[in-house]
Formats: C-alpha cells, structure tokens, sequence
C-alpha cells in the first residue's frame, strides 16, 4: 500500500520544502496540497467537513497556493510524489493551469498526482466568475481542454465554457499521455459518472477499512460506460492511520491512502510524521 500525507500548508507552519524532506525521508510515498484561492467572509456557503455546523477551519484562510509550493517541494526530493488534493479547476485559467500542472511534472521529472475537485464554496467561484449551477460542465471542459494542450504539439478547444485558439504549449508533462488525472468528491452517480468519463482515478474522502459498496458502484459505473474497471486507481483521502485497516483497503483495490496531518506548530507536524512514518514504511513492506 502507498502511503501519503495530505496537509493544509499554510503561512504560519511549516514552509513546503522543508514539509517535503521530512516526509521523503520518513518514507512516505507522495505529499499532496489543497487550493483554495480566498474564503469570502460572507460564509454563506456550509463547510462539507462537518454536517453538524462546526466552524471552517481557520488553515482555509491562509492557504499557501498549491503549485507554488509544489514547485518547491519538487526542487527538494527525488522520489516523493506531489500533487493537489485538490485543485479547484474551474477556479484557475485553463491555459495557465494546463501549464502549471506540466510545469511541476517536467521540474520533478514525471512525479505528478493531479487531483481535481468541482469545488463547494458557491461564494469564492462567484469572485472567480463561475456559477455554482455551472462547475461541473467547466471542470469537465478544462479537463478535456488541458489533456489536449498536454497531449497535442498544438491544440486548440471550442465549448459552451472553455474557448481557445489552435495554440503551443510546452513544456509538455513527463508522464504520458499526462500525469494521472484523480477525481475526489463523494460517490453519488454524478461524481463517479465523471471519474469514469474524464478521470484515470477517483479519490473519496473516508476513515473506513472498507469501501467494498462504494467501490462496486464505481466499477458498475465503468461497465456502464464500457470502461475496464481496473482502469481506475482509487486513493483514499483522509484514510484512517491504522496498518490493519490499510490492509483491508489494498485487498479491496485502493492503491494509495492520505493521511491527513492536523494543523499544528512545526513540531507538532514532524512528531505527527514521525509517528506516520512507521505506518508507512510498514504498509509499504507489507
């Protein structure tokens, strides 16, 4: 099992580079950053993280941007994967963010992991010029567009959302055809329609040991399109830090599990890693 650590980095902890060493030396296998451009204060929009009303998490306010870091974390390791968990594509420039994403795969010489997400915060797209009614379409467009720019000497892109010219862009990714693409959301019929149809992957969010039902409705959802369902990579996000429950996931097909690191002072983080770090050189001797 592959063992990562998903962490809200921010400008009051520990800096990405450093963050990125510690887990590369304690062996974790990838290191992925959430995206979030600003929180408008209006707070109209409920936090998904909690059903019960709990206050957004102050880290939301002070996110560093995710492919600044990744940059750095890229010029610092050698084996440590880096990626989004996630991106907010429609957010971002389609153009600007078809370019970050091969930027960071060339620097780390094809070390990549794209998580995208449709995004929750109807009141932050708002400031970004989308409609919440409309991220799912404009997630989907960019993502064609963006495998077309990665994948094409010149390429070019005309839907209801996304519009560019016959256009260059290099670099190109390291990974071919791209660097893999991880959808993560929930797993109702919409989400894991759009994994099988635009993904290489999916990424739910689950502390369980098992995701058997979860994981049947999406290889029902790939039959359904005509896709081999092991096609599909499933990572999961915020994975409970236990050996026998990742033992019981990789039985079940899930390649990677993130373990989420809570906000803490820089010490706090490296005695979490520390104690992570067992867990994962133990999953990965398994």
């Amino acid at each position: 099992m592959k063992v990562g650590i998903a962490l809200y980095s921010s400008d009051d902890t520990i800096l990405p580079d450093e963050l990125a060493i510690a887990c590369e030396q304690r062996g974790f296998e990838s290191l992925l950053f959430p995206d979030h451009s600003h929180i408008p204060t209006s707070r109209r929009s409920p936090w998904p993280g909690s059903i019960s009303g709990s206050p957004l998490p102050e880290v939301y306010k002070r996110l560093i941007d995710p492919f600044v870091a990744l940059g750095a974390a890229a010029a610092v390791t050698s084996t440590l994967r880096i990626g989004t968990c996630v991106a907010l594509p429609a957010q971002r420039d389609v153009l600007q963010l078809a370019k970050e994403v091969a930027t960071v795969d060339w620097l780390s010489g094809g070390r990549m992991i794209f998580g995208v997400g449709f995004g929750w915060n109807a009141e932050e797209m708002a400031n970004h010029g989308i409609a919440m009614a409309d991220r799912w379409d404009v997630v989907a467009e960019k993502i064609e567009a963006m495998k077309l720019l990665w994948t094409y000497e010149t390429a070019w892109y005309s839907g209801a959302h996304v519009q560019f010219d016959e256009s260059w862009a290099w670099p190109k990714p390291v990974q071919r055809p791209h660097p893999p693409i991880l959808i993560g959301g929930g797993w109702g019929p919409r989400l894991l329609g759009a994994v099988v149809r635009l993904a290489d992957g999916w990424m739910p969010v689950s502390s369980r040991s098992s995701i058997r039902s979860r994981l049947d409705l999406l290889h029902a959802e790939a039959l359904r399109q005509g896709r081999d369902p092991s096609s599909l990579s499933v990572t999961i996000a915020d994975a409970r830090p236990d050996l026998d429950s990742f033992r019981s996931l990789q039985t079940e097909g899930v390649e990677r599990v993130l373990l989420s690191v809570p906000i803490g002072s820089r010490d706090d983080i490296l005695r979490t890693l520390d104690t992570y770090g067992a867990l994962a050189i133990a999953a990965a001797d398994d």
